[in-house]
């Protein structure tokens, strides 16, 4: 299972090239027009922070734009909303200049509150990842920084349609930590084509060496119109047995945990409580604004007199999208109000990511009349897994036991039937 969150942030939506395994919305441009695109960010996040009208509200957690739960408790009062993150997502947004971070970052503050102590993260690439860059990066706010190096093998790195090498991805962690210490995650892929277990467990092996607090690890999904898929497709690369791909999950979780790593979510290992602020709101099912082109958002709009959770879309391609923000201050392209269902399957299907799972306190904000015992404690789907050992549902909520997070894909299905019939 592997939940990517390039959308739902703050979007850069440009690289410098497309690598042979992506399908995200970004665009490899000749020159991108920094200051448009800069002014359509800062102005979609000014529209979309007052139609949520966020500083109404404190009514739990946000993430970026964080705007509380759903349905507000009773006792809501209208005091100033504090924003919880702000994550910086692409495309390669280490290819912007520091001055449109903190162009973006001045917005929030000048529409809601952005306290000093809030998480700001940047993905970056290695290949954009200079001292004195990282270096302004901080100076404009950012104080996390997760940098996509994917793999320390240069072979791989050259499957993989990286433009840096194993050397530069390491001279870029040992310079993020020295200006982000405690506050540097590291990506990496598993799974790739012709990829063994040994050569798996020596790339771990050497993330171990250079890694902070935050390692992320995915497994590489080959998606459909990706070049790598269409070399797998071919015959050219042998695909990794599912086997093969629970071994090296398996292997990876246990020498993370033998190193003092919390694996918090699915994908997503951490020590001395360095868990990301902001994706954790994800999971949560808190509400959080996209801004940029192709972003996912999740919202009430109370400045429309809105009472509904949203899921809203931006427009994808990135002059279209500036056209419209440029025209009616936002380019949201689709907006769907989410049922109460819809609501609950998001709850469900997220929260048991993680390892604390769902908490009879989330569940009853967007469920008051349904509790999670209710809904899951009957006889039926659910309570069969908790017998095989999958699930567990007592006093703090539901949520996978660690065998249960390794298979989360196949047990979801028999839940969401479960949780429609009731």
């Amino acid at each position: 299972a592997r939940l990517y969150p390039h959308g739902p942030c703050p979007q850069w939506p440009y690289c410098r090239k497309r690598c042979s395994y992506c399908n995200f919305n970004t665009y490899v441009v000749p020159a991108a027009d920094e200051a448009a695109l800069r002014s359509c960010l800062v102005r979609e996040a000014q529209t979309l922070l007052r139609l949520s009208q966020v500083h109404r509200w404190v009514c739990g957690v946000g993430s970026w734009g964080g705007l509380g739960p759903s349905v507000p408790p009773a006792a809501s009062h209208p005091l100033p909303y504090s924003v919880t993150s702000v994550f910086f997502g692409g495309g390669t947004p280490s290819l912007a200049s520091p001055g449109t971070v903190a162009a973006v970052l001045e917005a929030v503050a000048g529409a809601a509150h952005l306290p000093a102590g809030a998480e700001v993260t940047l993905e970056a690439n290695p290949s954009s990842t200079s001292t004195s860059r990282l270096a302004g990066f901080r100076a404009a706010g950012v104080n996390r920084l997760s940098i996509g190096v994917q793999s320390l093998d240069d072979a791989e790195l050259r499957l993989l349609g990286r433009e840096h090498t194993a050397a530069e991805a390491r001279k870029a962690v040992e310079a993020a930590r020295g200006l982000f210490p405690g506050r540097t995650s590291i990506d990496l892929l598993f799974g790739l084509p012709g990829q063994s277990r040994d050569a798996w467990a020596q790339r771990l092996e050497a993330a171990l060496r250079l890694c902070d607090h935050h390692i992320s690890l995915y497994q590489l999904t080959l998606e459909r119109g990706t070049a790598l898929a269409a070399q797998v497709r071919g015959g050219a690369l042998p695909a990794p047995s599912q086997e093969l791909l629970a071994d090296m999950y398996h292997t990876a979780r246990t020498e993370l945990v033998a190193a003092g790593f919390r694996h918090y979510e699915v994908s997503n290992f951490a020590r001395k409580g360095a868990l990301s602020t902001h994706n954790l709101s994800y999971w949560r099912a808190d509400q959080y604004i996209g801004v940029g082109p192709g972003a996912h958002g999740r919202f009430v709009l109370r400045g429309e007199g809105g009472c509904t959770r949203e899921a809203r879309v931006q427009t994808l391609e990135p002059v279209a999208w500036m056209r419209e923000v440029q025209s009616r201050g936002h380019g949201t392209r689709s907006r769907v109000v989410l049922s109460l269902l819809e609501q609950l399957e998001e709850v469900l299907t997220l929260g048991l990511r993680t390892d604390e799972g769902i908490t009879h306190e989330r569940w009853g904000r967007f469920s008051p009349q349904l509790s999670l015992q209710a809904a899951f404690g009957e006889p039926g789907e659910a309570r069969a897994l908790q017998q095989e050992g999958w699930l567990v549902l007592d006093s703090g909520g539901l949520r996978c036991t660690w065998a249960g997070l390794a298979v989360l894909d196949s047990l979801l299905p028999d839940l969401l039937w479960q949780l429609q019939r009731v």
